[in-house]
């Protein structure tokens, strides 16, 4: 079978079979095999420059970066959009059971400050003279506001109190936390921003 193509296209189709690719088979037939130079986004420019940097030669303020006019110099506050869904009722007893508890030794002490500050100024003394007076008679001396208001009794029945507050609160937390719950699972709970201090 006879080939009738012409050289050119036998070149073209032994370049296709070695695997070469056209600007290769180009540079093949061309002459000798040249190194390859990449090809550069910057052209040199005159002064020595390339690519936007300073090779050596040029002033020290061409290399320096110079800010866009439309960037931003004042710092921007970041701020956080958050979203209590769940309160936990174990941590919230916790809390308010030891919070009732502080709140239960300042009042003991504060009553006790309280009736100090009074029996200093006479106040006892005074009303309960009046009181007696009042409710006195021939046979009786009548109500005893001092020995009924004394420093134990008043420290006894704050204690009391104090302990009442203590359940009373550490179990209305909790409740609250459940209820706070099953409201958060129909509302989606309460959203908090947050935002870092300037």
């Amino acid at each position: 079978m006879t080939d009738t193509r012409g050289p050119e296209a036998r070149s073209d189709y032994e370049g296709y079979a070695a695997g070469a690719l056209p600007g290769e088979r180009e540079k093949s037939a061309s002459g000798p095999a040249q190194p390859y130079h990449p090809p550069q986004a910057y052209p040199p420019s005159q002064n020595g420059t390339q690519g936007g940097q300073q090779r050596g030669g040029g002033s020290p303020s061409a290399a320096v970066r110079r800010p866009r006019t439309g960037a931003r110099t004042t710092p921007r506050t970041r701020k956080a959009r958050l979203r209590v869904a769940k309160a936990d009722p174990w941590s919230v007893m916790k809390v308010s059971f030891l919070l009732s508890i502080a709140l239960g030794v300042c009042t003991v002490v504060a009553a006790a400050v309280l009736w100090m500050v009074m029996d200093a100024m006479g106040v006892f003394s005074s009303v309960g003279g009046t009181i007696s007076e009042a409710t006195g008679s021939n046979e009786s001396n009548g109500f005893d506001l001092q020995s009924f208001l004394s420093l134990p009794r008043v420290l006894i029945f704050t204690s009391v109190i104090a302990v009442i507050d203590v359940v009373l609160a550490t179990a209305l937390a909790t409740l609250g936390a459940f209820i706070y719950n099953l409201s958060a699972g129909f509302v989606g709970g309460i959203e908090l921003t947050l935002a870092e201090d300037e």
